[in-house]
C-alpha cells in the first residue's frame, strides 16, 4: 500500500433499531446519528462501527464482531454491572472461556450480533 489506511468499520443491522441504539448507549458507545435509518457507535476514537435500521434474518445471525480488550475480567465485571440481559430481551452473556490462543466471553445484542470480546495470551 503506497497510502495510510486510518480505521476499518463494520456495517450491521438491527431487528428493532431503537433498542438497539439503547444497547450500545448501555455498553458507553459513543453514538453518532448519521441519519433516522444509521449511525455511527464509537468504542474509542479508533473503532467504531455502523448500526443500521435493516434486518435480515441471515446476515445478523451470521455477524460476529471481535473486540480485543487488554483486561478481560474487568471486560466481564462491567458487561455483569450493566444488567444487560435484565434490559435487553434477547441479550446473552457467557462466562470466560480459555482457548490456547488466549481468552474470550461471547455476547449476542438484541439483535443477534455475536460479540467476542477477547484477550490473547501474552
Amino acid at each position: 500500500m503506497n497510502y495510510q489506511p486510518k480505521s476499518i468499520r463494520t456495517f450491521i443491522g438491527a431487528k428493532n433499531h431503537e433498542e438497539s441504539r439503547s444497547f450500545y448507549r448501555a455498553l458507553d458507545f459513543e453514538e453518532i446519528i448519521i441519519d433516522q435509518k444509521m449511525c455511527l457507535f464509537k468504542v474509542n476514537e479508533n473503532l467504531s462501527f455502523y448500526l443500521q435500521d435493516y434486518y435480515v434474518e441471515d446476515w445478523i445471525n451470521n455477524s460476529m464482531i471481535f473486540l480485543e480488550v487488554d483486561n478481560l475480567e474487568k471486560c466481564a465485571e462491567d458487561l455483569r454491572r450493566k444488567e444487560l440481559t435484565a434490559k435487553f430481551k434477547n441479550v446473552k452473556i457467557t462466562e470466560i472461556k480459555q482457548f490456547d490462543w488466549g481468552r474470550e466471553l461471547f455476547m449476542h445484542d438484541p439483535s443477534g450480533v455475536l460479540w467476542h470480546f477477547g484477550e490473547f495470551a501474552k
